[in-house]
């Protein structure tokens, strides 16, 4: 939840999922998409008819139904796609008569046009894949894409910037992709501090020297598996740097204990948060990290799928070790972070324009709000 006042001219409103008594069907997805669905269509409608006349409905990914809320009112919508934009290039090739190339796992390589690099399969969004275990999601893309391809012109703000993916953002000649991104807190560009909570980890930052500490974390879904886990700490120990670990609890609230937990609290700090998803979009980040934006190298899973401590202290090893791989790294997270800051941040930059041009669009449009 926020925890700080929005700005007068940002208003927050919130609605039932229909699992109010916290009761959720976790055993099946669709019947709480198809809720979602029907509790915020209408929720969404109602809200809309209270407000202002002119209006513009954005909206995120996995809500096709929100198009039908705009077609409902007789009003403009834009989704806001929040992952690099090739994701959206090989969804849209994917519905678009290419789902049994990209969707076979199959173990060569593919080139989709536009796209600046030949796709293996550990390189593609895992939900497009046939040993997908969560195929509910597929309809749910599909229709997405299914009501942009309805509108004379489709336009997508997209959370990236003009120079970080030129040749994805030109790729579909059909749509109007809008690079507005990257979409960041405002105190990020201001150089505000960001952290909640405990400052015990900013103490203990400060005491060490610039550059040195490894930082691991993996988001907001999974939880690691144990042994992964494991592996993860041989492979930070081995190495010999000093670390702040990210770790989720498990479900109970628990923190995992590791057979080398009294070591890795020697050489690191370990604090609780969220894990990240190993699956979905972590294979395409993948690719674009380390052969596009060439900030990193990827990690190799054995034949049980988990990432061996040894690897990890190979992987280390080339980036933040010593060597002209840590040093190209290095130049090229400067130089795209100066890009980001850049885009984000001043007036006159691609993003700013891209923004601008898409808002005074809809300054152009009379729109009357109108239920039929």
């Amino acid at each position: 939840m926020i925890k700080s006042p929005p700005p007068d001219s940002l208003l927050f409103s919130t609605f039932s999922d229909g699992y109010d008594d916290e009761v959720v069907p976790m055993d099946d997805a669709e019947k709480q998409w198809d809720q979602l669905k029907c509790n915020g269509f209408e929720a969404l409608i109602d809200l809309i008819v209270s407000t202002a006349n002119k209006q513009y409905i954005v909206y995120t990914m996995l809500l096709p139904w929100v198009v039908a809320v705009a077609c409902e009112l007789h009003l403009p919508s834009a989704p806001l796609w929040i992952h690099p934009v090739m994701f959206l290039d090989i969804y849209y090739y994917y519905y678009n008569g290419f789902a049994n190339v990209i969707g076979n796992d199959s173990e060569g390589s593919i080139q989709l046009r536009g796209l600046p690099l030949l796709l293996a399969t550990c390189d593609l969004p895992s939900f497009l894949l046939a040993s997908n275990p969560y195929a509910f999601v597929h309809p749910k893309f599909q229709a997405q894409l299914e009501a942009l391809e309805k509108e004379s012109n489709p336009r997508v703000l997209v959370n990236t910037f003009d120079e970080l993916e030129p040749e994805a953002l030109k790729a579909l000649e059909k749509h109007n992709l809008v690079a507005v991104g990257p979409l960041v807190p405002y105190a990020i560009l201001d150089g505000r501090d960001l952290s909640n909570g405990s400052k015990n980890y900013i103490k203990w930052l400060n005491l060490k020297s610039k550059s040195l500490v490894i930082y691991v974390s993996f988001g907001s879904l999974l939880v690691l598996k144990k042994q992964q886990m494991e592996e993860i700490a041989c492979g930070l120990l081995d190495f010999g740097r000093p670390f702040l670990w990210v770790i989720k609890a498990k479900e109970n609230g628990e923190e995992e204990k590791l057979s080398c937990g009294e070591e890795s609290e020697q050489m690191g700090m370990i604090v609780p948060w969220c894990s990240q998803v190993e699956w979905f979009d972590q294979g395409t980040n993948a690719k674009l990290i380390e052969d596009v934006w060439k900030t990193g190298v990827r990690v190799t899973m054995n034949k049980d799928g988990i990432v061996e401590g040894d690897e990890i202290k190979r992987c280390l090893e080339l980036v933040v070790g010593d060597g002209e791989r840590r040093e190209a790294s290095k130049r090229n997270a400067k130089k795209w972070k100066e890009l980001a800051m850049k885009a984000a941040n001043e007036v006159g930059s691609s993003s700013y324009n891209n923004l601008k041009a898409f808002v005074d669009g809809i300054d152009e449009v009379n729109v009357v709000v109108k239920r039929v």
